[in-house]
This record gives C-alpha cells, structure tokens and sequence, in this order.
C-alpha cells in the first residue's frame, strides 16, 4: 500500500482545519487494486483498474480549490485542495460514487509518485 500525503499550504490550512481537513485526516493510497482518497470527512474510492488517466497539473487559482471540495459543473469532477501549487488529475473510466464523479483532482506532496502509482 502506496501513502500520500497532502501537500498543506499555511495559507490554506486556515481554511481546512476548521472543516476538519488536517494532515491527521487526509491522503491518498494506491494499493490492493484500490484507489482510495480522503478529505476530512469527504471521499472516494475505485478500483484502479477504472483509473483511465492520471497527470500532474497546476498551479491553480486560489477561489478554485480555498475551502470544502469542489465540484465542476462542467464534468463532474472532483477536488480536494490543500494547495495551489500543483496536483494530480485523476480521470476515470466510469463514474465514481452517487454524484457519478468523472475525475479527482488532489494536491498531495508528492504529485510525481502518485501518477507512477496509478500506472
């Protein structure tokens, strides 16, 4: 089982914690044929067999990813943000979850290792 933890910028943190977002109840692991990601008391899983794509991105604005998770209208995408600097965009296959989520963007520390996991 592959861990990663969220990359945590002081100035967003402000933000998290009060939402319960903290180091202590957020990461992302790879293992098992699972993919599993937690945002406080926010999170989703799949098997990696329905991970289609995973990229490194960013930066990103600051009112795209400050707070709670986001949710794009545009295609149901999903993201848990503790940074603007840069991300992991994880596309699925099907639809994850009863919102029927078609990708997970999550800003953990080390954003190389976790596209080489999901491959």
């Amino acid at each position: 089982m592959a861990h990663f933890d969220f990359a945590f910028e002081p100035r967003m943190a402000a933000f998290a914690y009060p939402l319960g977002v903290t180091p202590k109840t957020t990461g992302v692991d790879v293992g098992d044929g699972r993919l599993r990601a937690r945002f406080g008391v926010w999170s989703l899983a799949t098997s990696l067999d329905n991970v289609e794509e995973a990229k490194v991105t960013g930066p990103y604005k600051l009112v795209k990813v400050l707070g709670p998770p986001r949710m794009s209208l545009a295609d149901r995408g999903l993201t848990f943000a503790t940074s603007t600097r840069q991300g992991v965009c994880i596309r699925f296959r099907r639809p994850v979850g009863p919102l029927r989520r078609t990708a997970l963007t999550v800003t953990v520390a080390d954003p190389e290792g976790l596209v080489e996991a999901l491959r």
